[in-house]
């Protein structure tokens, strides 16, 4: 049996570090070595424990969680699990910590909701951080890639992307160079229900398009991102003039929206279309990928070095539902180049 992930819990309130550590002590692959009330007290336990993950709660005395995260994915860049209140503010935050790097989010108990209900997925995600890749940032963020203003999408063609852990950055990494008049783009990021909104939000503030929580029955059409919304829904296009169709069903490999939904149902739509495959864990996505290749679709996976979490890009190229893998940075370019209405050949991974 391998060892346990050891995880540090970071908040400054007793009560949530006691559920939150009563909650992770309930899986046996994963030992609580100690918790923190604060940013400065975490640092020396981070120095004392070294923990594979840390859990981090956003709000707390003498320095908040973004500023203790940034610090962190600077100078000593580890795996962290953000513990968020489910309000418009928390949501905010909590999608900024995702983009400055954090693997992944949870939200704290709401309205009565018991802890062991709220905290369900907390172990997978904590495990799951304890696999991911993260490396450190610099001093300052990466500036966007210049954007081609002459781009002309195909006008009959629909873009569908799926993501999980680590998605958040990966997508922000690459819609920032979208233009404007950038290809009809459906997403399903696997996200608490809460926080998709914030993420749509967030998307339209710094990208060219135009970037909103899909809505039941709103036109696909190119200059749009639509994201699926967490939670109680799938995201399906469907229609000889495509429209967003969220779907209230079971939970397809434990998510809802699933980005396999998502696939198979742009894979039925008989039009040019491109799917693209991104870092998370599990394999959802792998089937509806493969589809889509069946049914015409030019497919690009994320490379293993630039995955946070090579599951499901692992899980779609190994089963020949990927046309080729690229390193994240290379995504952008090779996208925009099958959905262009004269499309150039993807060009082949460095």
């Amino acid at each position: 049996m391998s060892r346990p992930v050891t995880v540090l819990v970071v908040d400054d309130s007793p009560t949530m570090r006691g559920l939150l550590t009563a909650a992770l002590r309930r899986d046996p692959e994963i030992e609580v070595v100690g918790s923190a009330a604060d940013p400065l007290e975490a640092r020396e336990a981070i120095k004392r424990l070294n923990p594979d993950v840390i859990t981090l709660d956003v709000e707390m005395p003498n320095m908040n969680g973004l500023e203790f995260l940034e610090k962190i994915m600077r100078l000593r860049p580890m795996p962290v699990v953000m513990v968020s209140t489910l309000t418009q503010a928390g949501a905010e935050t909590t999608v900024a910590a995702l983009e400055m790097g954090a693997v992944d989010a949870i939200g704290k108990p709401m309205d009565g909701t018991p802890a062991a209900t709220a905290f369900a997925e907390l172990a997978t995600k904590v495990k799951t951080a304890g696999r991911s890749r993260v490396r450190a940032r610099g001093d300052a963020p990466a500036a966007p890639p210049p954007v081609d203003t002459d781009y002309r999408p195909d006008p009959n063609h629909v873009l569908a992307i799926g993501a999980s852990t680590g998605g958040v950055e990966a997508l922000l990494t690459i819609l920032q160079g979208f233009p404007a008049d950038c290809p009809a783009t459906v997403i399903t990021q696997h996200m608490p229900a809460t926080f998709t909104k914030s993420f749509a939000a967030r998307l339209d503030k710094v990208c060219a398009p135009t970037v909103s929580e899909a809505e039941d029955g709103a036109p696909v059409k190119p200059g749009h991102v639509y994201i699926a919304p967490g939670g109680e829904a799938h995201l399906e296009v469907s229609g000889a003039s495509p429209r967003c169709r969220l779907v209230r069903s079971e939970t397809v490999n434990g998510h809802r929206p699933s980005v396999d939904v998502l696939f198979h149902s742009v894979a039925r739509l008989g039009r040019p279309m491109t799917g693209v495959i991104l870092t998370g864990m599990g394999k959802d996505g792998a089937q509806g990928l493969l589809a889509m290749r069946a049914a015409g679709a030019r497919t690009l996976g994320q490379d293993e070095n630039s995955s946070v979490v090579y599951g499901m890009p692992r899980a779609a190229h190994e089963i020949g539902a990927v046309e080729r893998q690229l390193p994240l940075h290379r995504l952008r370019p090779a996208i925009l180049d099958l959905c262009a209405a004269s499309p150039r050949a993807v060009t082949p991974a460095a």
